[in-house]
This record gives structure tokens, sequence and C-alpha cells, in this order.
């Protein structure tokens, strides 16, 4: 399960910029690949998504569009809930720390 509000949100605020369409495409892919995966644990999620990077047992960083966004993500495996925990620009991921970031950061 995956709340697809904030990806709506994020793509909403690309209003007007060159890459929204293709920005919203590749969200909607990863939004229904993620809405597929029964993912039991990080390295199930590597193995879907090699360029993924595995930042804690339950932290995933996700390259979306060809990098020109990071989607950090907690996942709940037992659960299978993908939270999404930031989601921004490459340029703007060098700024936060993944392992600590959250969605009111």
């Amino acid at each position: 399960m995956i709340a697809r509000r904030t990806l709506l949100q994020f793509v909403a605020s690309l209003q007007g910029h060159a890459g929204q369409k293709a920005g919203k495409a590749a969200l909607d892919t990863w939004f229904q690949e993620a809405q597929r995966a029964e993912w039991r644990n990080s390295a199930e999620v590597k193995r879907s998504y090699r360029t993924a990077s595995i930042v804690s047992a339950d932290r995933v960083v996700f390259n979306i569009k060809g990098n020109d966004y990071r989607l950090v993500t907690a996942i709940d495996y037992r659960r299978k809930i993908v939270f999404i925990e930031w989601l921004g620009t490459h340029r703007d991921f060098d700024q936060i720390d993944a392992r600590t970031v959250g969605y009111a950061d």
C-alpha cells in the first residue's frame, strides 16, 4: 500500500516545468510497479530496482526519471506498506539525510 497523494502533489508542483510530463510518467510507472511488488526485504527491492540505494533495513532511495528526482521511502516489509518520506530533485537530495528525513521535514 502506498499513499499516492504525495506523488500527485509533487507532480503538481512541477507545473510549467519542461520535465513535468516525463516526471509524472516516471512516478506513475514507479507507483504501479511498487503497488504490485511483494518485497519481503531490501534484497528483493534491489533485484527489482538495481539503481535503488539501500540506506538501512527499511530505507530505500529510488532514482526517478533517469535520476532527475530522488524518492526516499521507508518500507514496512511485514505489513507491505511503502511510506514516502521525501521526494525532490537530485540537487535537493544532496542537502538531506536520507536515513532520517521524514515527510514533515
